[in-house]
This record gives structure tokens, C-alpha cells and sequence, in this order.
């Protein structure tokens, strides 16, 4: 089996990651008990996560445990830091990191964001699959998922799935053309 990697990752539905000042609260709408959007049916098929450095501190600073800590989890950041236990504080070159990966056998490899990381990835056209739950809501300002002067990426649909709470959630790959 190839490795993949996958963004997953939830927006409003004019793109936006967050609000002012990494503001996550919007997310908060959809949250309904015993719903988790298939988070858990899809964290099964991973056994790595890139995420970037601010979203790792961001996820730190609500006060819970990093929940990837038990994959082979790389923040990508520009300071050094010792590793801890499986997360791993990378400085070195994103594609680099990406295509030793992808070379290695192993489960799929989930980028978890944030915007930096998706565009940098995007670039270079490392993403083989997104997996978004767009929120309903118009933000009007915030991060941008998607930044502009990345090139064209043809996408095929593989599902859309809506919710109760309004979510709904599109599956695309990287079109073969």
C-alpha cells in the first residue's frame, strides 16, 4: 500500500480555519455527543501527523494532552526542541520530511494543519487527499485555509456526507488526469 497523506481538517464555509487571534470557537456549533464526524474511523488508517508548530501550541494551550502523542507525530517549527516521546519537533525541509515518508511503509499520513503547512504542502503538490467538514457559518476574517499563488490542483469527489448539526463533510482526491 502507498502512502498518503491526507488533510483533514474542518472550515467555515468562506474558507477560514479560524478566527481573529486563532479564535476556535465556531468549531463549537457542530459539537454533538457521540458524533465525531468519522474522526475516529479515519485516525485508525494513519500511524504518522505533520502538524505545524502554532497548532500544536494551540492545542497544548486548551489545556489537553497532544492526541496524536501515540503516531510518529512531526511539528514542523523553526526552533529546535527535544522530541517528546513520539513527537518530534522537525526543522529541516518539509518536502524532504514528506518524501521519506510517503518512501516508508506504513499507514496513511495525516496533516492535521495549519494554514502554513497545507500551502506549503500544496506547493509542491504533497497532498493526495482532503477530507474538509465545512461549518456552517461565514466567518468573514480569520486564517485562510487555502492562500492564493499555489498552482491549479484538479480534485475528484469520493463523498460528501451531511450532518444534523448542518456540518457536512467533502472527500476529495488528487485527480489522476
Amino acid at each position: 500500500m502507498n502512502r498518503k497523506v491526507i488533510l483533514y481538517i474542518a472550515t467555515s464555509l468562506d474558507g477560514y480555519i479560524a478566527q481573529p487571534n486563532d479564535d476556535l470557537s465556531f468549531l463549537s456549533m457542530v459539537e454533538q455527543e457521540g458524533q465525531d464526524y468519522g474522526y475516529t474511523d479515519f485516525i485508525k488508517t494513519v500511524d504518522a501527523v505533520i502538524v505545524g508548530r502554532k497548532t500544536y501550541d494551540k492545542v497544548i494551550s486548551l489545556g489537553f494532552d497532544f492526541p496524536h502523542a501515540d503516531k510518529d507525530t512531526y511539528i514542523i517549527t523553526r526552533t529546535a526542541r527535544p522530541a517528546i516521546g513520539f513527537v518530534k519537533f522537525y526543522t529541516g525541509d518539509l518536502k524532504s520530511l514528506v518524501k521519506k515518508l510517503t518512501s516508508e511503509r506504513g499507514k496513511n499520513i495525516y496533516c492535521d494543519g495549519g494554514a502554513e503547512i497545507v500551502n506549503e504542502l500544496l506547493k509542491d503538490d504533497l497532498i493526495d487527499e482532503f477530507i474538509i467538514s465545512v461549518i456552517p457559518i461565514l466567518l468573514g476574517n480569520g486564517t485562510k485555509l487555502f492562500e492564493d499563488g499555489r498552482p491549479e490542483l484538479k480534485l475528484e469527489l469520493v463523498s460528501v456526507k451531511s450532518f444534523e448539526k448542518g456540518l457536512t463533510q467533502l472527500h476529495y482526491k488528487r485527480s489522476v488526469q
